[in-house]
């Protein structure tokens, strides 16, 4: 067990960590998104687009780059506990001839940026049709991995599920340099299209905890499930390595009514099942990185989202708040580089002052400069 000082210095760490404005910007690997561009590629042109990432991180006046090493229960790293990610070479479990996220580490330290592993914790595959290697977690699970549409899915309501994740965690701090873990917003499935909870089939893992002595309703059972796999990953960051960040990145509107001059369409409390702002009220997270990819002054305005969150009635412990910017959509809704710097500027705007930063989804436009996109955020 910690000795009181030996916590007060985890604690303090974790604060001084999160002082500096922290600049960011997410790399995913799922369906080679960003890395690696395309399956079954060679080593070194794995590496040379690792490095193509890396120096557009720097050109745009970045610090860290989150590198997504679990999109599908699967690793881009040297792992005994979970398989090589099939994005690496095609086929998971084979071995792409190097370890991405040491050269990550290693290339990042020689331009000044931390990188941090960030993971899906419940995800088992983007297409279930896909061959899965032996010690994958849904091999080993079977009876917790559901089908949902064309997705697997592993239930945050099995202890052994919950325990494996923070493992793989546990495993990453102890081998890697990394400068923190990050987790993103899929605990739950997203609802329907008509807005209805999607269907999921947890009805025995929720009679076992209520043939437990559990008393939960099924929709707090499973805000709890998410509850307690945060609870149980902070503290073992803030153990294996102190001074590393544990954040996660939420939808970025709450629940309807907060804020109550925002539209809310999705519902992260009541459709997700997940509640951020206990995390940040029990001091579980180091920061949340809310994804508020949304233009200014609509219905779902950013100023409105990020003065929210950033509020003492929905954060009153004043944990840092980094909103994700949707650069992509420069792309894929024609926003122009305008609302990107009225975004940027409104971050710094928006107190608390002296804990700022934000975190860009994607790195893609800032590897191709798109629409100039570099020199807006370096200029900010």
């Amino acid at each position: 067990m910690k000795t009181a000082a030996a916590a007060l210095a985890v604690l303090l760490a974790a604060t001084l960590s999160t002082r500096a404005e922290f600049r960011g910007a997410w790399v995913a690997s799922v369906f080679n998104i960003n890395f690696p561009s395309s399956e079954g590629q060679p080593a070194e042109a794995q590496k040379a687009k690792a490095i193509a990432i890396l120096d557009a991180a720097k050109a745009a006046g970045l610090n860290a780059v989150l590198l997504q090493v679990r999109p599908e229960g699967d690793a881009l790293y040297a792992s005994e506990l979970e398989p090589w990610s099939r994005y690496l070479t095609g086929t998971q479990g084979r071995s792409p001839g190097y370890d991405p996220l040491a050269f990550f580490i290693a290339e990042g330290k020689k331009r000044g940026l931390a990188v941090h592993a960030w993971i899906n914790p419940y995800r088992a595959a983007g297409n279930a049709r896909e061959a899965r290697a032996a010690n994958h977690i849904s091999k080993k699970f079977p009876q917790f991995a559901y089908r949902i549409g064309s997705v697997l899915w592993m239930d945050p309501g099995a202890p052994q599920v919950q325990r494996h994740v923070v493992a793989v965690v546990r495993d990453l701090l102890s081998r890697y340099d990394i400068a923190g873990v990050h987790l993103d917003d899929y605990f739950y499935p997203y609802p329907t299209d008509s807005g209805a909870v999607y269907p999921f089939p947890d009805e025995r893992t929720y009679a076992a905890y209520r043939a437990g002595g559990g008393t939960l309703e099924k929709a707090d059972w499973r805000r709890n499930n998410a509850h307690v796999l945060i609870r149980a990953l902070g503290e073992v960051v803030h153990s294996t390595k102190p001074g590393a960040l544990f954040g996660v990145s939420p939808f970025g509107i709450y629940t309807k009514g907060s804020p109550p001059d925002v539209k809310a369409g999705v519902d992260q409390y009541h459709q997700l099942f997940s509640d951020p702002l206990k995390w940040m009220r029990e001091g579980w997270v180091d920061y949340l990185a809310p994804q508020l990819y949304w233009a200014e002054g609509g219905p779902q305005s950013f100023s409105s989202l990020l003065r929210w969150w950033r509020s003492p009635q929905a954060n009153p412990r004043g944990v840092p708040i980094w909103p994700g910017i949707a650069i992509d959509r420069m792309s894929s809704h024609g926003w122009p580089t305008s609302e990107i710097a009225t975004q940027l500027n409104l971050e710094k705007s928006i107190g608390p002052r002296g804990r700022g930063g934000f975190l860009l989804w994607n790195i893609g436009p800032l590897t191709k400069n798109t629409k100039g996109i570099l020199s807006v955020v370096r200029s900010h």
